[in-house]
């Protein structure tokens, strides 16, 4: 098992250095730059010392150096916790992320409750009652769930919230409390928005969960040690969840490492851009739409790095939970 971690960390870092450079190299392919934006914004202002002012920019930012310079010089900043200096808002890098790293970790964990809450349960009576009326609801709604786009829903349930209930939704704090410290009233108000973007992803994120839970138990109760265990005498609940759940829960292990590790540094950008959420996908949204490289750098880095973690936390998960893989 020692030397399997130590062969991952070392596939891990091999990764994430390429990912940096190919997200750099993206980041060239738009001709121009962040600089040239911003001097075509400057010149339309009438600013006729736009061009010196960029001058000076380029040479701060180090823009004017080749691009394997800039490229070393940042990723050995970065390995000591040095991301660089946004272009949009002129501020480190590390400091825009940290203030938004709270709210996304919030919001990626009650999502990630109310998915699994309602996903499991759903998908383990959908297998056990197959083709009864509760089954055919459940499907029906797990489709409407895995065609409905979220951003699309966000705006649905933002018009209802405002036109029937009179009831503003938008972002995660009232304007009282988007700036104020940490105290009961604001935790209230936070759970007070939080239910929006929980029912996105209840209705979203459940439905292909609770397919392929409904499939795989519908399979693991057909196994062999599942009959065998009937035979035994014992109940069909114990059965049902001690014994079949126990296998036909690990794909949703698989893509809890996959998927639910990455949203909680990317949460999801577009729901996060309609309802005004202040979480790290908006803002790695618009850094790539103004070529601010060294945030967008930084952002692939860490839903990558995320990710490596995600998929190890899944594999030892997985050994934890199914005895076979363990032993294996």
């Amino acid at each position: 098992m020692v030397n399997y971690l130590i062969r991952r960390v070392g596939y891990a870092l091999i990764m994430l250095v390429l990912v940096s450079f190919v997200s750099f190299v993206v980041m060239e392919l738009p001709p121009g730059d962040y600089l040239t934006q911003k001097l075509e914004q400057l010149r339309a202002r009438g600013d006729r010392s736009a061009e010196n002012r960029i001058e000076e920019y380029r040479v701060r930012y180090g823009l004017d150096k080749p691009f394997m310079v800039r490229y070393i010089g940042w990723i050995t900043k970065f390995v000591q916790g040095d991301f660089g200096e946004s272009f949009e808002y002129e501020r480190p890098v590390r400091e825009l992320l940290g203030e938004r790293l709270t709210m996304t970790v919030i919001l990626a964990l009650a999502t990630l409750i109310v998915t699994w809450v309602i996903a499991i349960p759903l998908g383990v009576y959908s297998a056990v009652n197959q083709y009864s009326l509760g089954d055919q609801i459940i499907t029906v709604i797990s489709f409407i769930g895995l065609g409905m786009p979220g951003f699309l829903l966000a705006l649905i349930i933002l018009y209802f919230a405002i036109v029937f209930l009179n009831k503003e939704v938008v972002g995660l704090f009232s304007r009282e409390y988007i700036n104020a410290p940490w105290s009961w009233g604001r935790v209230v108000d936070l759970l007070n928005h939080l239910w929006v973007p929980a029912i996105i992803s209840a209705v979203t994120g459940t439905g292909g969960l609770v397919r392929i839970m409904r499939g795989n138990l519908l399979d693991t109760l057909g196994q062999p040690f599942v009959e065998a265990a009937r035979a035994r005498g014992l109940k069909n609940r114990t059965v049902i969840w001690k014994h079949a759940v126990r296998v036909a829960i690990n794909p949703l292990v698989v893509i809890l490492g996959s998927e639910a590790f990455p949203s909680i540094v990317t949460g999801n950008a577009l729901v996060s851009i309609v309802l005004n959420l202040p979480t790290i996908g908006p803002l790695f949204v618009d850094s790539l739409r103004k070529l601010d490289m060294y945030m967008a750098g930084t952002c692939i880095v860490f839903f990558t790095f995320m990710l490596l973690i995600g998929n190890l936390m899944a594999d030892l998960m997985l050994a934890w939970v199914d005895p076979r893989i363990r032993l294996e």
